[in-house]
């Protein structure tokens, strides 16, 4: 088969398509991750989110409120703009022709309720896909997961663990919005916590909503780590809670820094955020023995946070 996957993270600064040739060679058996598939990727690509639509986005997430007006036109918008990335998948990578397009959504809610997730929502209204491009399209995966028992998230570590393998001490961390761990050895895949959400929640406040990033970590590879803040930080619940667990924008939002005493200099606010990040994956990583680490997501491009992961 030949399938277009369509993502949209916790950041939702962009949608990412890729277009992929998949081939079944052989099945061993009927669990998850059994038998051998190959692969072909033929390419990918992103298409930016508005501006005013990652606003409208940013409005509507918890804690504020959104109305139903609100989620539609969301929900409408957001369904245009993956049918835009699709469209591009398949006549830019796929010479107009492919079988399916997956497109698991934007997360707007995650209903969680100590270490149950409850329900999940997403929006991006797949029908725009469809008539966009003609193919049926694979949709509503996160809320399929929940329904059958499952976080709802991450969904990538099933592929985490077909790539990587039954060897013990190797893991998968995916640095998004919020980072998550696969440890395949051991069946297990969880969020850690935030992985650029804080850092960029502080990055926009501190520029008037003209930065969405801290780009190439300068701001924290100028600032220093304040200590005790970063002691505060690591104290929330969530990071001693034992996984299978999931998180989002409902705990690590804007607001969270609030109730935190923050340093004067934005530049250390930022430093310590980042640490935040490489300390709580750190401590994930070694509760499991992991030895290898292979590391994915946006957080990948922050040389300074891999810089004190790598520590």
């Amino acid at each position: 088969m030949r399938l277009i996957g369509l993502m949209s993270g916790t950041s939702f600064d962009a949608v990412d398509a890729v277009a992929v040739d998949v081939t079944a060679v052989a099945a061993t058996g009927t669990e998850p991750g059994s038998g051998e598939l190959q692969v072909g990727i033929r390419g990918h690509l992103t298409v930016d989110i508005p501006a005013d639509l990652q606003s409208r986005l940013a409005a509507a997430l918890p804690p504020n409120p959104a109305s139903a007006a609100d989620l539609c036109l969301l929900d409408t918008r957001m369904g245009q703009t993956f049918a835009t990335a699709a469209s591009a998948a398949l006549s830019g990578l796929c010479d107009g022709t492919a079988d399916v397009v997956v497109c698991s959504g934007q997360t707007v809610y995650h209903w969680v309720d100590g270490r149950d997730c409850l329900g999940t929502l997403q929006i991006g209204e797949p029908t725009w896909i469809a008539e966009t491009t003609g193919l049926p399209v694979i949709s509503n995966l996160r809320s399929r997961d929940v329904a059958a028992g499952g976080q709802g998230a991450p969904l990538v570590s099933l592929f985490d663990a077909m790539l990587l393998g039954d060897r013990p001490g190797v893991a998968a961390v995916n640095i998004g919005g919020i980072a998550n761990i696969t440890v395949p050895a051991l069946r297990l895949a969880y969020d850690i916590g935030p992985g650029n959400a804080l850092i960029d929640a502080a990055v926009v406040a501190a520029s008037g909503g003209d930065q969405r990033m801290d780009r190439n970590g300068e701001r924290a590879g100028r600032g220093r780590v304040d200590p005790d803040l970063l002691t505060a930080l690591r104290a929330e619940p969530y990071y001693a809670a034992a996984p299978p667990k999931t998180t989002g924008k409902e705990l690590f939002h804007a607001g969270y820094l609030d109730r935190f005493e923050r340093p004067a200099a934005i530049d250390d606010l930022i430093a310590t955020l980042t640490r935040l990040t490489a300390v709580t994956i750190a401590d994930a990583v070694r509760g499991h023995q992991v030895r290898e680490l292979v590391v994915s997501g946006g957080g990948l491009r922050n040389p300074t946070l891999m810089a004190m992961l790598r520590a």
